[in-house]
């Protein structure tokens, strides 16, 4: 027993002089060391920022705030509530005020000229000799003086010098203050070019997926969640920890020029879509994982936008002053809650719920029942503070559309303040609106003055004590989400590992499987497809006019083939004669007329305001609404808005003329047309010339080929209503979803939510048991 005891006593010291000794290695990357702690989180610091290492029990951490000592911030072994607790407690008024803002919109390198051009050394970015990942004067700038800490990131020239350009971020803001990591975010950014071919065993620069309602077409909540967990790996070896995605509004009116980006109109698909793709991003898994499923392969998701967006006016929207009002004629406002209350706030993953949420510009028109108050939803303190706050618990960060703070210069130009409801408040008075509303963070603000001001009236009104409260209760919530990544312990990235990830084959074939499963025929007259392969088809050229993207800058006309030739050619031989050809391939867009307003109008003496098309030619409205249900702009000097006896133009009808024109040319033999789709389209104005018709919702020209050959079947979906006419269109609720009459073909088949053909015909299976029920409504929750 004796020498038992001695054996145990032995170990016993082993095992403490292990835990007490040294646990943690450190090896040097290029401009920066990585530190393993064995059992323990790894960390990453830069040597230049001056940040040391402190030890305890054996493990290594960052003194961030170079104190000497660990505090409790620092120790990666407390929960991250704690921790965002200690180091808010420790933040200066104007350190909160600088966590409170995004940034505007940042490419990599800085832009040359435009909106988003940045200099270095006073000079033009591309002329002044920095490298790609270099920051710029600005970024400096508001790093450093602002204390900004939430970046937006848009292009960038490659993932090494997106990963570099991370590295160098933050070594900089590493070294300032307590040591607050950048959490860069990204708007949706795997959509697909067209024109790009795909080969199984290639990579590329990122994976491509079908848009947001191809998505929703699948019908398919686990092939999302892939995505999310794909995208996920991608964005983390760009250096981007937040997305500012999903779209999750119901697209309940059709003529909105937002649709594209949602899940479509149904609400059980939208929430189910909603929170599968929450669940992919922000889910970390196996070594990945730190705690609660959060990891170092999570991204924070900021749904958007509460309490949805999808029914403006006439289907008008609110990133312009002629948008601004969103309205409820079907009484169906908190139907519109669902994907955000029984999806992203109700995640079957770790995480629980999406880390943040942002509010629409929109003034929900007449829904405040408790103040009355017609203002921009972020101002609405009913809608924030009662019922995201309030009812549904919400406690995540709540962050701003961008630009909401700033001053309107004209009601119809994409880049200007939309302080909607707000206008003559003071820049500094709507930040503290905001705030008193119950959000934290204000989107596309590199300025931190505005929002110290706002504490000074809070002071003034509420006391020093309240005050401060307040805005270390923003802080807590926007902490928790760099904490919970890991960017505390290691935001460094290894350029050559972020080359290999973003894009790799793997991803890339996922992304073109999805895109596959997103297609929707709709139409295949005595079994048209599939077609052989090595037949001939003609491809007539499509006509773009002149005209202006949604930034105001100026595009010119074009008139090109809006297909491969060179994709095309490795499955049909291309002729430029309809008399040769076997069959025709038509490509077109959904009818764009607008946005429902008109400036030359107002120069002439009118209002402004037009329909919103969604058919090819003219439209004029007859017997629409008037007045209507919202209006009023310090910029008009009235208040109905309505369009009734307007008439408005589409820019693209020649594309109904390469339809017909083409019908006519083929003499009796096939038509295939492919739509892309971006909203619900009137498809009665050539769907009779056609022998197929396929609707897609952003996919590369080789996922059509393989389709209208037969290599893949089509099994998509409608994720929403195709009208019949502009009539049902105008005669429908803008909050009520799925209340059109929708299109019968020349078939017999009619072309209503959940709707799409196979080989065999109309497809019925699990999904369209379940989603094609009537439309779920929040009442009956």
């Amino acid at each position: 027993m004796k020498h038992k005891r001695t054996y145990i006593g032995l170990l016993t010291l082993l095992s403490a002089s292990t835990v007490m000794g040294q646990n943690w290695t450190e090896t040097k990357a290029s401009t920066w060391s990585k530190v393993t702690n064995k059992g323990g989180q790894t960390l990453g610091y830069s040597p230049a920022s001056g940040v040391k290492l402190l030890t305890d029990k054996g493990f290594a951490f960052k003194d961030l705030n170079k104190n000497g000592k660990l505090d409790r911030y620092e120790d990666w072994r407390l929960p991250v509530a704690d921790r965002a607790k200690d180091l808010a407690s420790k933040l200066s008024v104007e350190q909160i005020a600088g966590l409170m803002l995004y940034s505007k919109h940042q490419p990599i390198p800085a832009a040359a000229g435009g909106p988003f051009a940045g200099t270095y050394g006073g000079k033009v970015f591309a002329q002044s000799g920095a490298n790609v990942s270099d920051l710029s004067d600005q970024q400096k700038e508001f790093l450093t003086n602002d204390n900004l800490r939430h970046v937006l990131i848009t292009s960038v020239q490659s993932p090494e010098a997106a990963a570099q350009w991370n590295n160098n971020a933050q070594a900089l803001v590493e070294g300032l203050g307590l040591g607050i990591p950048i959490n860069s975010s990204s708007d949706p950014r795997h959509g697909t070019r067209a024109d790009a071919e795909f080969n199984a065993g290639a990579g590329g620069t990122i994976s491509m997926w079908p848009g947001s309602l191809g998505l929703a077409a699948t019908f398919r909540p686990e092939l999302v969640q892939r995505f999310g967990q794909i995208a996920a790996t991608e964005y983390r070896s760009l250096g981007i920890a937040t997305a500012l995605s999903p779209q999750v509004d119901l697209a309940t009116d059709p003529r909105w020029n937002r649709v594209s980006g949602t899940f479509g109109e149904d609400p059980q698909l939208a929430t189910d879509i909603a929170r599968a793709y929450i669940d992919g991003f922000q889910t970390s898994t196996g070594a990945q994982e730190i705690t609660g499923g959060w990891g170092y392969n999570s991204v924070n998701a900021m749904v958007k936008h509460w309490p949805g967006g999808g029914s403006g006016e006439g289907g008008r929207d609110a990133h312009y002053g002629y948008g601004k009002y969103a309205v409820y004629p079907g009484k169906n406002f908190d139907t519109h809650f669902l994907p955000f209350t029984e999806g992203a706030f109700k995640l079957r993953g770790k995480t629980g719920s999406a880390a943040a949420v942002m509010p629409y510009y929109t003034i929900s028109f007449g829904q405040d029942t408790k103040n009355g108050e017609n203002v921009g939803n972020s101002y609405n303190k009913y809608i924030i503070g009662d019922l995201l706050r309030g009812k549904y618990h919400y406690d995540g960060v709540v962050c701003t559309d961008w630009l909401i703070t700033a001053d309107e210069t004209a009601v119809d130009v994409f880049l200007t303040g939309k302080s909607w409801g707000v206008e003559k408040l003071s820049v500094p008075e709507r930040h503290y609106k905001i705030l008193m509303a119950g959000a934290d963070q204000f989107g596309g603000n590199n300025d931190a003055g505005p929002v110290t001001e706002a504490y000074k009236m809070g002071v003034k009104e509420k006391g020093e004590a309240a005050m401060r409260a307040r805005f270390e209760l923003s802080a807590v919530r926007l902490l928790k989400n760099i904490f919970q990544v890991g960017l505390f312990e290691n935001p460094y990235l290894d350029p050559e590992t972020s080359r290999k990830a973003v894009g790799k084959p793997e991803f890339m074939q996922a992304g073109y499987q999805a895109q596959l499963q997103s297609v929707v025929m709709l139409k295949n007259k005595a079994k048209a497809l599939p077609l052989t392969k090595g037949k001939k088809v003609y491809i007539p050229k499509r006509f773009t006019p002149a005209g202006r993207n949604f930034l105001g800058m100026d595009t010119p006309e074009k008139l090109e083939y809006p297909i491969n030739l060179t994709v095309v050619k490795k499955y049909f031989t291309v002729t430029d004669n309809p008399d040769e050809a076997d069959f025709a391939l038509v490509s077109i867009r959904s009818p764009d007329s607008g946005g429902g307003y008109n400036s030359a109008d107002t120069k002439a003496g009118g209002t402004g305001y037009i329909p919103v098309s969604l058919q090819y030619g003219d439209y004029t409205a007859k017997g629409t609404r008037d007045p209507s249900i919202g209006g009023g702009d310090p910029l008009e000097k009235f208040t109905n808005r309505t369009y009734n006896g307007k008439t408005a133009k589409t820019i693209n009808n020649t594309d109904l003329g390469m339809v017909t024109d083409t019908y006519a040319k083929m003499k009796g033999k096939p038509v295939i047309v492919a739509l892309l789709v971006s909203n619900p389209t009137v498809v009665g104005e050539f769907e009779k010339q056609t022998n197929a018709l396929l609707a897609h919702f952003g996919v590369q020209d080789q996922t059509l080929m393989d389709i209208l050959t037969g290599a893949n079947e089509p099994s998509a979906l409608l994720p929403m209503q195709m009208p019949a006419d502009m009539a049902t269109v105008e005669t429908q609720a803008e909050d009520v979803p799925r209340d059109m009459k929708a299109y019968t073909d020349s078939e017999g088949n009619t072309y209503d939510f959940g709707f799409g053909l196979n080989w065999k015909g109309v497809i019925q299976d699990a999904r369209t048991a379940k989603y094609k029920k009537a439309p779920m409504r929040m009442s009956m929750k």
